[in-house]
Parts: C-alpha cells; sequence; structure tokens
C-alpha cells in the first residue's frame, strides 16, 4: 500500500487531499457514490460503471481481497476509486490478492484517507459532476491546472459507452436443464450473474455485441430478446432502440433491465433524464404494484424513464397499453414498465443482484413463464 499524496478535484472546485490508493496517475469521470457495505469485487467489474469514480460510502473496504470467483466481467471497468480506510490486511480463504494489488494490476486509479461521508452529502446536494483524480507526480500539479484538466473532460449526459464494455464477438453459455430455446442477450455491459441466472431458467444465452443488427439477433432463431445493463446517456443510442422496435413490431418476448428498461422506454416513446445524484446500491426499497410487496433491491443507473406512475397509458409508438410495474419508494422514480398488449416488460433494478439481497430473482422466472406462455399461443 503506497503512502504517495493524492488530489480529488471535483468541478465545483472542491478539493479533498488524501493518499494514493491503486495505479498512481490521472483519471477523470463522474463521480458518484455506491453504498453497498458489501460486494465491492463486483461492483468494481460491473460494466456499467465505466467513465465513472466510483467512491465507496461504506468506510472500511478490501478486508475479503479478491478472487476469481466473484467478478462479474473481464475485468475492472470503473475509472476512478475512493475509499475512506482501506483494510491493511486480507482475510478470507477464496483471495488470492488484495484490492490494492488489482487495482495497480488493472491501471484504476485511486484516493483513500478522506472524508468519503462529507463528499457523499456534498454530491447529495450538488448533484453528481465530473472529477479527477491526481495521484504520484500529478498531484503536484497546480490546483487551477488540475481543474481546467477536469472541467475539459466530457460529461456523462449524451455519452455512448457501449461500444467500450460490449463483447467483440458472439459467446454462447449452454442451458441448464430443459432448453427452452436460444436467448439473444443484447451486450450493453451484461454482467455474469444475469447471464447465470438465464442460462438456469434453461435458456442458451447468445452474448451479442451492441452493434448488432435485428438481422444478426433473428439468424440465431431466437424465442426471445434480452437488452442488459450499461453506461452511458439512454439518450445517445438511437442505434439499439430502433433494433429494439423491432423485436417489438416482431412480438418477440423481451426483457431489459438497467439500460435495457432505458431504452425499451425509448423504444416505446417515453422520455428519459438524469437523475441528480442517481442509485447505486443494494438496499433500495421498490414497489411491485402487481403484488404490493416491497422489495430491497440492487440499483446502479443515473438516468430514468419518465411515464405516468398511476394506471395504463398508450405508447406514444403505437405498442398498445403500458404500465410503470415498479416505483422506486425513495423518490418515486420509476423502476419498471409493462407492455400490456405484447409480451415486454423491464426493470431499472438489477435482479441478479450481485452483491445484493435476492428479493427480485423471481423476474427471471416471470421472463421465462413469459416466454413459454408465448411459445403455446404461437401453437
Amino acid at each position: 500500500m503506497t503512502f504517495d499524496k493524492a488530489v480529488l478535484v471535483l468541478e465545483d472546485g472542491t478539493r479533498h487531499v488524501g493518499r494514493a490508493y491503486g495505479a498512481l496517475g490521472t483519471t477523470l469521470g463522474e463521480v458518484v457514490f455506491a453504498t453497498g457495505m458489501s460486494g465491492y469485487q463486483e461492483t468494481l467489474t460491473d460494466p456499467s460503471y465505466a467513465g465513472q469514480i466510483v467512491l465507496q460510502t461504506a468506510p472500511h473496504i478490501g478486508n475479503t481481497g479478491m478472487n476469481d470467483e466473484d467478478p462479474e466481467s473481464r475485468r475492472i471497468w470503473v475509472a476512478g476509486y475512493i475509499v475512506r480506510d482501506p483494510s491493511r490486511v486480507v482475510s478470507n480463504w477464496r483471495a488470492n490478492a488484495s484490492l490494492d494489488e488489482i487495482l495497480v494490476q488493472d491501471g484504476v486509479v485511486g484516493i483513500s484517507g478522506i472524508d468519503t461521508r462529507s463528499i457523499t452529502r456534498h454530491i447529495r446536494s450538488a448533484g453528481s459532476m465530473r472529477g479527477g483524480i491526481f495521484s504520484g507526480e500529478a498531484a503536484a500539479t497546480d490546483a487551477d491546472e488540475q481543474l481546467r484538466i477536469v472541467r475539459d473532460a466530457p460529461e456523462m449526459a449524451g455519452q455512448n459507452l457501449s461500444a467500450q464494455v460490449s463483447v467483440e464477438v458472439a459467446t454462447v453459455t449452454t442451458a441448464i436443464g430443459e432448453k427452452i430455446g436460444n436467448l439473444a442477450v443484447l451486450d450493453l455491459g451484461v454482467k455474469q450473474a444475469t447471464i447465470d441466472n438465464l442460462a438456469a431458467r434453461g435458456f442458451e444465452v447468445h452474448v451479442l455485441p451492441q452493434s448488432s443488427t435485428f438481422a444478426d439477433i433473428t439468424a440465431i432463431d431466437p424465442v426471445a430478446v434480452f437488452y442488459s445493463n450499461g453506461p452511458g446517456d439512454p439518450s445517445a443510442s438511437d442505434a439499439q432502440v430502433a433494433v429494439l422496435r423491432e423485436v417489438l413490431d416482431a412480438e418477440l418476448p423481451y426483457f431489459g433491465i438497467c439500460f435495457g428498461n432505458q431504452l425499451f422506454g425509448r423504444a416505446l416513446g417515453l422520455g428519459t433524464y438524469k437523475l441528480t445524484f442517481g442509485h447505486r446500491g443494494i438496499n433500495q426499497p421498490v414497489l411491485d404494484k402487481s403484488t404490493g410487496r416491497v422489495e430491497i433491491t440492487s440499483h446502479n443507473h443515473g438516468f430514468a424513464v419518465e411515464a405516468p406512475l398511476d394506471g395504463p397509458f398508450e405508447s406514444p409508438n403505437g405498442y398498445g397499453q403500458v404500465e410503470v410495474s415498479h416505483i422506486g419508494l425513495n423518490d418515486q422514480v420509476v423502476e419498471g414498465l409493462r407492455a400490456l398488449d405484447i409480451p415486454a416488460f423491464s426493470v431499472q433494478y438489477h435482479p441478479e443482484a450481485a452483491a445484493g439481497p435476492h428479493d427480485a430473482n423471481y423476474l427471471f422466472d416471470r421472463f421465462r413463464d413469459l416466454v413459454i406462455a408465448s411459445q403455446k399461443d404461437a401453437k
């Protein structure tokens, strides 16, 4: 663990001086906070965090080290990492490296030893904003120059980042148990836990590049289509929305999570907007309107869909009646959509919950049941 100086600079001029953590150098991104008290390895390897500097609100991070079983993708995706008190020792029988070692290995610039509670409260009031971490020699850069570098960085709004995180060639995961059929998963930043859950429901999971066309999707003879989570602004993903409209026109069963929920909203003709500081953590209460049940769920999103919360409404793009199926109880944000006239639904959160509670895992069963019912109707 290094004791080099590091500086966190926010675009509003706020500065915090601490110690370098991970790789030395400069990194830029949108500073956001994640409230999970566990699962830092899954957070770091979640592709949805691409382009973001993640602050962990839990003060003690790294005590269980890193292992080869829990990564959600092929690498760490966060642009930078902020923790208050990194563990000096690793204590877990599965660990084969320390968090600090893996951050250095993957070139992730971080900072530790600063008041993360103060930064979190600031972001909650002022909103997520661009920031930069400067460590090692970069920490000595003139303060005005550091601020200029941060303010010259691109904002998250308007960015299409799915190409950075998606697979370049299709991959296939074999179905577990009796096979239902081939499932086309558009990889906008998919997590391994999602693939595992879908395969466990009997789908042969074909993970396709984010640039796939409708012809590419139909080429695998899919029984359904799934859009994954992912980073970036949904308003900058016109190509994926156009493909999804072809999927809906063909009445292929559809399930989307997180980014896939936002793109489903756009395909239906709804708008999206940027949240002030987003939802990131594994303890978010959501109401399932169909059952009245409150679920504790795992979230990672900075954008949301605009839709009426009460009662069905007509899809502006002609897909019949739609309703908001789930609502976030902290701020009344749309957390799910369900089409009533075509076989399609989505949620804004992570039913695979890695890490996190399993309250929403039933959604994978709901998707399987929807596909099976659609197959019977087609006969």
